[in-house]
Formats: C-alpha cells, structure tokens, sequence
C-alpha cells in the first residue's frame, strides 16, 4: 500500500510539479534532473527569485494556447477549400 502511494506522489510530482523543467529540459535537450539541480542551486545563491521566473513559466505553459500568434492558430483557406 505505502509502495503505491509513494509511486503516485512522485509520479505528481514529476509531471504536475516539475513540468517545467521538464519541458526545459525536452526544449534544450538537457537531463530534466541537471535542469532541476541547477533550478535549485540558483534559487539558493538568488534568495529565491527563480521561484517567481518558475511560477511564471508555468503559468505561460499552462496557457500556451493563448500565447500563440493568431496566424499560427488560423487555417489558412485554399483554393480547393470551397
């Protein structure tokens, strides 16, 4: 029972919490766990100011629809299309 729920809590926080360095790391093509080391070295040496930079990504990522150029999001129309 313990085994599941410590499998289910890591899988949340590896997809829910961290998906920013995880698409970081997918983006840059890094270790998502080098990513995160260097996310919390950073945090410590700047008193916690990539906290705001992280919430602010996850915050874009979770409404990257939004962000897209409306040209991107359009089909354009042709010819053949009646």
């Amino acid at each position: 029972m313990w085994n599941k729920i410590k499998i289910q809590f890591q899988s949340f926080l590896e997809f829910q919490v961290f998906g920013v360095c995880t698409w970081l790391g997918e983006k840059m093509g890094m270790k998502i766990a080098t990513i995160r080391l260097y996310f919390i070295y950073l945090s410590f040496f700047t008193f916690g100011s990539p906290v705001v930079i992280y919430l602010i990504f996850s915050f874009i990522l979770e409404h990257k629809e939004y962000f897209k150029p409306r040209i991107l999001q359009q089909k354009q129309k042709r010819i053949w299309d009646l």
